[in-house]
């Protein structure tokens, strides 16, 4: 009978390494390799360095499972935005993922198309996910919403807007006062009957058209404000069509407050079409001041809106509570800036 050929041996089982192994590897503690991984900046360089050449040395890898269960948080920061197509949350999603890349935390985005159901929903499932936080742009959540958040065992942040009550932390600028800054600058320009055009009329617009109604009753020309809006979406077209309404209406408006910067260069458009000089006989103002309106000819002014500076304060007011446990202040105004061009100098 044949020999049988003996059992090839068994692989060996590679052991995962841990943070004490990469601690013993760098020849240091587990705490300045934990502290190295989730907080650099408080680690010196060259300890950092010893550090890091361990963890590739040795394959580390941090298991976020455990961690998870651990601390009963994933390493996941939950974003809830009404548009993923809208320039305007592109800028704040550069400024988050400009300031996560300094954290050991990841960025789930969600597209609530600006539905208070589709929100709810949605932060139902990122809570039900342990996040490490939790972004939301906007005040206006539903009472169904709104308690889930207030129940969060969670940072939460409500950006790109301001309230009295906000469900935790908070950090954005005022759309009313934003509207009637805009609007004083126009009076103040010599026009006597701005007018206000909007599209998609959602609580942010609201709080703008209201600013600009109070700039218009502070003036005395509260019977001279005239307003056009639509439910449809914003666009550029949707801006020459607001435009063209407007001057039907009433053709004695000599400027518009636009709702945002689509409608403001679509009345650019449909007013130079129209023969009217921009600036003299029509002046023109935008919102949020996308790059495109200082391109513009001729230039538009605009509100400048900090999109960037948002996200990256809404980060690093997560990573603070986190890290830290204090968040000072924990509801932060950043303002705005009227960035006055040539569609409004009235000369």
């Amino acid at each position: 009978m044949p020999d049988r050929a003996a059992p090839s041996p068994a692989p060996p089982v590679l052991k995962r390494a841990t943070l004490v192994d990469v601690a013993a590897h760098a020849g240091t503690s587990t705490i300045s390799v934990s502290r190295a991984l989730r907080r650099p900046a408080m680690v010196s360089e060259g300890l950092r360095a010893r550090i890091m050449q361990a963890v590739q040395e040795l394959g580390y890898v941090s298991d976020t499972a455990a961690s998870a269960l651990a601390s009963r948080r994933s390493g996941v920061i939950g974003v809830l935005i009404p548009s993923v197509a809208d320039a305007v949350f592109g800028d704040l999603l550069d400024g988050l993922y400009d300031a996560v890349a300094a954290t050991p935390y990841t960025l789930q985005l969600g597209n609530t198309r600006s539905d208070a159901a589709t929100e709810e929903r949605l932060i139902r499932i990122h809570l039900g996910q342990r996040p490490a936080g939790l972004i939301l742009a906007g005040i206006d959540q539903s009472s169904a919403a709104r308690a889930a958040l207030e129940r969060a065992e969670c940072p939460v942040v409500q950006i790109m807007d301001l309230t009295e009550n906000p469900v935790d932390m908070q950090v954005g600028f005022s759309h009313h006062a934003a509207a009637r800054t805009a609007t004083g600058h126009l009076l103040a320009r010599g026009y006597h009957a701005p007018a206000f055009i909007g599209a998609r009329i959602d609580p942010r617009t609201e709080r703008r058209l209201a600013g600009y109604r109070e700039a218009m009753a502070e003036a005395g020309l509260a019977h001279r404000a005239r307003v056009v809006t639509t439910p449809k979406p914003s666009s550029v077209g949707m801006g020459s069509t607001l435009f063209r309404r407007l001057r039907q209406y009433a053709p004695d408006a000599d400027a518009v407050l636009c709702n945002d910067d689509d409608l403001a260069l679509g009345a650019l458009f449909a007013a130079q079409r129209a023969g009217l000089s921009v600036g003299r006989e029509i002046g023109i103002c935008g919102f949020n001041d996308l790059d495109v309106m200082a391109a513009a000819f001729p230039a538009l002014t605009s509100v400048r809106t900090p999109r960037r500076e948002i996200g990256a304060a809404a980060l690093s007011m997560i990573a603070t509570r986190l890290w830290d446990g204090d968040v000072a202040p924990p509801i932060r105004d950043l303002g705005f800036k009227l960035m006055v061009r040539a569609s409004t100098e009235r000369v």
